[in-house]
């Protein structure tokens, strides 16, 4: 759990996210979120994140980004930030939120 603390907020905080209905937005590569994901998840590489920032603001929920380490995810936070949206968050590592959400 100390990835999530890296990324400004622990684990607690990040399990009220999900508990609120956070969508989990996965940015590795189709071939790498076929290998395993968060179920649920949506698979939007990090490469079509700034095209989708409309579908995304759409969801009208809170937006937990998801990627192997959290290198991607955290520069999805800033692309999706710079498009306006405010309740995003980088979960870091895929397995460590579908750990999370097991223990909801």
């Amino acid at each position: 759990m100390r990835l999530l603390a890296l990324f400004g907020f622990g684990k607690h905080k990040l399990k009220d996210i999900l508990a609120k209905g956070a969508i989990v937005i996965d940015v590795r590569t189709a071939n790498e979120f076929d290998r395993g994901r968060v179920p649920d998840s949506i698979n939007i590489p990090l490469e079509r994140i700034s095209a989708n920032s409309e579908r995304i603001k759409g969801y009208n929920r809170p937006v937990i980004l998801v990627c192997a380490s959290g290198g991607r995810s955290g520069q999805a936070v800033k692309m999706l930030k710079a498009t306006g949206i405010k309740d995003v968050y980088n979960g870091g590592n895929w397995m460590t939120v579908l750990e999370l959400l097991r223990n909801l």
